[in-house]
């Protein structure tokens, strides 16, 4: 399993959102690229780059900011979400040395075109579902929609999907635990690896995603506990390594 860095991206600067309101920010840094660099000299394998602004706006705005990071790590496994709503935007991105994009709220709202990207941009694409007691979210979180994680999640297997990012709202960034008993359940009812994200606060938390056993389960997105201090990378990353 890989300990994922999270580097949310509104107006240009690094912050991290509780339960994805745009109006609950901390502003972490106002160089997110030195804050790439800080996770990658962390021993980072992967770092998960959200465009928060582009999520409600539908379109990209951060993305001279992605682009710079790809640029200095382009060997680094990068995956983006926020506003991918066509293929232009995913041609911009793997352009520019992206490995992965992140298809969220048009995946639920148009779950054929998830298939579209994954044939023109084989082994790229991600889904992003994120959910409220169940139940998907969409643009932004603002919109609670009426289908079920694991129903949705089922219908992407044929379509040759990467991973899905599963986030439970609820626990973004409250640093409470994630919910690990609805992330197995997803990892376990698909056949599509399952990237846990939302609620990391320490290293416990980590150790009880992988003692779920659900081998689905093939990374941990992380964002406020290592801007705060309380999740070490290496620390955790060396405890994945560990685990049989």
């Amino acid at each position: 399993m890989l300990i994922i860095p999270a580097i949310d991206l509104k107006d240009g600067a690094c912050v991290r959102l509780r339960q994805g309101r745009m109006e609950d920010s901390t502003v972490f840094s106002n160089d997110p690229v030195e804050m790439a660099a800080k996770w990658v000299e962390a021993g980072c394998r992967r770092l998960h780059l959200v465009d928060l602004n582009g999520a409600f706006e539908g379109q990209p705005v951060n993305g001279d900011v992605v682009k710079a990071i790809a640029a200095r790590y382009p060997n680094l496994p990068i995956q983006i979400g926020g506003g991918i709503r066509n293929l232009d935007t995913i041609e911009h991105y793997v352009s520019a040395g992206v490995s992965f994009v992140i298809i969220g709220t048009k995946a639920v709202k148009e779950p054929e075109f998830v298939a579209e990207a994954c044939k023109a941009f084989p082994g790229k694409v991600i889904v992003g579902l994120d959910a409220m007691n169940g139940f998907v979210a969409t643009d932004g979180w603002a919109e609670i929609s009426e289908l079920q994680v694991v129903d949705l999640a089922k219908r992407f297997e044929a379509d040759g999907v990467s991973a899905i990012v599963y986030t439970d709202i609820a626990k973004d960034g409250m640093m409470q635990g994630c919910n690990v008993e609805a992330t197995a359940a997803l990892a376990r009812a698909t056949r599509i690896p399952v990237i846990a994200s939302g609620g990391i606060h320490h290293i416990g938390d980590v150790q009880s995603l992988l003692d779920a056993r659900a081998p689905g389960i093939v990374g941990a997105i992380t964002g406020r506990a290592i801007y705060e201090g309380t999740l070490d990378i290496a620390e955790a990353q060396a405890l994945c390594d560990s685990f049989k």
